[in-house]
């Protein structure tokens, strides 16, 4: 075991949707350093998600480069990583080159495919196996469509496909490994989760080959060592690794049944420990949250498509681009007079599951200013994020702790809101990197560190404000709308869901 000192720090990397981030911690949890690098998103098509392979590990570069410049006599025993999730890249084996842009987790390209290349048998099996529902959210549906789109003099054969954790490792190991932590695993639909390895029967289903698919293997189990990194020592481990939301998860430390957390980003993913592993859940479903020891731990997570990005949306719209603008816009009113903004631009993620929802923004009058507008979507994060919460607590029992991270939440109009519609405690987090956070304390733990950290969650505690009565009324009216969004020209949703 390296012996620490007020020089050793851990780098950890957390490669999100728009930005990667490095940040240097050190045993005790204080945050030595920090760096990031946007990364773009680009929509080719409607519903196309796209993000260039080679753009991701260069901002992570840079990300790591600014971080070290900012503490150059830091010794970095080890790396941690937490990486957006069920986005896939396709390389080539021999020479590491993407063989194509990155699908992103948001895309829908693969909704017909989806609804129709499986029978009910197959879906059943696909959510017994992995805890999902079948939808282009996941990976499996993406690695199946580069497979069927590969360049010409691309064998199947020469392929590898991986979500973003598997592609950093491979490039800070300089090709040398060729793995995917249990957890992002699971997002797949290629995982089973209670057997913790790839699922045979569900890979054939998808028809990918087992030859393109790294090896899955437990979080903190450790994943080879740096080759060629700028600015980092070769022979530097990969200590551990995990997806962003359950990082998230575990650097707020709510891993015990009745603690959960929201993480607000580009989309927005609640996440609660549950007591066993069960599939019977299907509207926010059960997920691997990490392997550690030897030892997996479960929890009910459900995505929303659009949360931080409604804000962007409404910032195009309202405010040249700028949501800080689109949040201060929102400040200036009581409520949103009416009117209701349902993002559905993507379609509907859990709990609803209809990618062929359409957008809604309803209720407006004469009297309505950009103000209520940008009110909506606002309103729309929290009551997204409420319809989650409402199905884990029929399936688990009421929650007792209730904590919030990310970007959104240094808006105190943002986290009032949720706790508003909520009716329950809010805690922030006073770390806003708090995927990295997490990352970092699993790795020092597997140091013999880091167990001890104090929780990152004291950034406030925010209280509800609201009438019971005008909340009830709020989320029945919110109800109502989310089910028109189903019913609009061109969407083939049902109220069964």
């Amino acid at each position: 075991m390296p012996q620490t000192s007020t020089g050793h720090v851990m780098l950890a990397i957390d490669q999100g949707t728009t930005n990667s981030k490095a940040v240097l911690i050190s045993a005790d949890g204080r945050l030595i350093s920090g760096g990031s690098a946007p990364l773009g998103v680009s929509t080719p098509r409607p519903g196309w998600v796209e993000q260039d392979a080679e753009r991701i590990w260069t901002s992570v570069l840079e990300a790591m480069v600014s971080c070290l410049e900012g503490a150059p006599d830091a010794e970095i025993v080890g790396i941690a990583l937490s990486t957006q999730r069920e986005s896939v890249v396709g390389w080539r084996a021999s020479t590491g080159a993407p063989i194509g842009p990155v699908i992103g987790w948001q895309d829908r390209r693969t909704t017909t495919w989806c609804n129709d290349s499986f029978n009910d048998h197959d879906r059943r099996l696909i959510h017994d196996r992995s805890g999902l529902r079948v939808d282009p959210m996941f990976s499996a549906p993406k690695m199946r469509w580069i497979l069927d789109h590969l360049p010409a003099g691309v064998s199947i054969d020469a392929v590898r496909l991986g979500t973003v954790d598997s592609w950093l490792i491979w490039r800070l190991t300089d090709g040398a490994e060729y793995l995917c932590e249990a957890g992002n695993a699971s997002r797949t639909l290629l995982y089973d989760i209670a057997r913790l390895g790839w699922s045979k029967d569900v890979v054939d289903l998808f028809g990918v080959p087992t030859t393109a698919l790294p090896t899955a293997v437990a979080s903190d189990l450790g994943f080879g060592i740096t080759s060629g990194v700028p600015l980092v020592p070769d022979g530097t481990p990969i200590l551990a690794v995990l997806a962003d939301s359950h990082a998230a998860l575990f650097g707020q430390g709510c891993t015990q049944v009745g603690q959960a957390k929201a993480t607000y980003g580009t989309g927005s993913s609640v996440m609660a420990p549950v007591a066993d592993l069960s599939t019977s859940e299907e509207r926010v479903p059960t997920t691997l949250a990490w392997v550690i020891d030897n030892s997996a731990t479960y929890a009910l997570e459900g995505n929303i498509l659009f949360s931080g990005a409604a804000l962007a949306w409404a910032a195009d719209v309202l405010a040249d681009g700028r949501v800080g603008d689109v949040i201060a816009l929102a400040e200036n009113v009581d409520d949103s007079g009416g009117v209701t903004l349902v993002p559905a631009f993507s379609g509907l993620g859990a709990p609803h599951w209809d990618r062929s929802a359409h957008a809604l923004i309803s209720g407006m009058s004469s009297g309505t200013t950009r103000a209520h507008i940008a009110r909506a979507a606002v309103d729309s994060i929290s009551h997204q994020i409420c319809d989650i919460v409402d199905v884990i607590e029929e399936r688990s029992g009421s929650l007792q702790l209730f904590r919030a991270d990310g970007g959104a939440t240094a808006s105190a109009l943002v986290v009032q809101t949720q706790a508003d519609l909520l009716g329950r405690e809010v805690e922030v987090s006073e770390v806003a990197e708090v995927s990295a956070l997490g990352a970092a304390k699993l790795a020092w733990q597997t140091l013999g560190h880091g167990s001890a950290w104090p929780n990152s969650s004291s950034g406030g505690i925010y209280r509800p404000l609201l009438d019971p009565n005008e909340r009830r009324r709020r989320r029945e009216h919110w109800a109502g709308e989310i089910k028109r969004t189903r019913f609009l020209p061109g969407s083939q949703g049902s109220l069964d869901g």
